[in-house]
């Protein structure tokens, strides 16, 4: 219990000032140097000398030995951590960027970095770049984007549609990222899909616009928040907090996607219909309220009818009227 309690706290490591260290470890690479120098010129003038050989011998070790000090060094960048540990035990996290010396026998732990943002996790190919020895390994607390490969993905009317997702997160706690996870980028966006599923799954692609339900495409933030709320309580474990979670791409399949056009396009019509005919009964009512008002002329019920019905063919057709003259009679 105590080792994973350990393990979930971030401690900094005992470590001291870099550049007065290497300075010190020059000057006693130079005075190894110097030994080894005057040793020999002793040893030449006097061959018996114990004093001469003890100067040689202890210069020739510290030669061969005198590289070690320097791996303790380490070099941190702005917005960068490195986990070390001892032996196996964890021994403290060095975050703010600096030179620094620690114990040279130290390794530093990071998980291999893995490519993600093509949907496929793959590890990348490794650079012959000092960071990424395994005694130098950092991790990032930068903001890092991650943008999976659109899913497919049945909605709430059970209707396939094809979503991705952005998600911009950070690492917070560097202890849970190393040992919690055995990578928390590969982790992160395993849960990142398992998120995607399970709130799309709560909600139609798009209703109708006179309903009140939300929707994948009307709601989009709605639906964003809620998946970053579910997808930070599953990277908790892993230190990782969720900046911001955004839907990048949000279409039908393509199996159904000309059905549900046409859909969307009677849907449309039909509004539209409506529209011309509620405007129009009311132009109607107008026309027969202004006759009737200025008393130009008297109308019984049938050609009350008559006139309705004209006007409502004129009125919601959708080609020009053409006008008939009648020179008979008044009718």
């Amino acid at each position: 219990m105590e080792t994973k309690k350990l393990q979930l706290e971030e401690k900094r490591p005992r470590a001291l000032p870099g550049m007065p260290m290497m300075i010190l470890f020059i000057l006693l690479y130079l005075a190894g140097i110097a030994a080894v120098v005057y040793g020999g010129i002793m040893m030449d003038d006097n061959a018996a000398s114990v004093t001469g050989i003890i100067i040689f011998v202890a210069g020739m070790v510290y030669l061969f030995l005198g590289w070690i000090p320097f791996m303790g060094l380490k070099i941190l960048k702005p917005q960068e951590a490195m986990v070390l540990t001892l032996f196996g035990r964890y021994i403290g996290t060095l975050r703010e960027a600096g030179f620094y010396y620690v114990n040279p026998f130290v390794s530093s732990v990071a998980p291999p970095d893995v490519d993600v943002s093509s949907g496929v996790i793959v590890a990348k190919p490794t650079a012959m770049k000092v960071s990424q020895y395994p005694v130098n390994r950092k991790i990032s607390l930068k903001a890092i984007t991650l943008n999976n490969a659109a899913q497919k993905i049945n909605d709430l009317l059970g209707n396939p549609v094809e979503i991705s997702i952005v998600v911009i997160w950070r690492v917070v706690n560097t202890v849970k990222a190393v040992f919690n996870v055995d990578n928390y980028k590969e982790y992160l966006s395993i849960q990142a899909d398992a998120a995607l599923r399970n709130i799309v799954r709560m909600y139609p692609y798009d209703v109708s616009s006179e309903g009140d339900e939300k929707s994948l495409r009307g709601s989009s933030r709605e639906v964003s928040d809620r998946i970053r709320d579910e997808l930070q309580q599953k990277v908790e474990i892993a230190g990782i907090e969720i900046v911001e979670t955004r839907i990048t791409y949000l279409a039908y399949a393509p199996e159904i996607a000309a059905a549900m056009l046409q859909r969307q396009q009677a849907t449309a019509i039909i509004d539209a219909r409506k529209m011309i005919v509620d405007g129009a009964v009311g132009m109607v009512e107008m026309a027969l309220a202004k006759l009737s008002e200025n008393n130009i002329v008297v109308l019984d019920d049938e050609r009350k009818a008559a006139m309705v019905s004209n006007l409502l063919v004129v009125l919601c057709g959708n080609r020009d009227a053409q006008p008939v003259v009648n020179s008979g009679s008044i009718y």
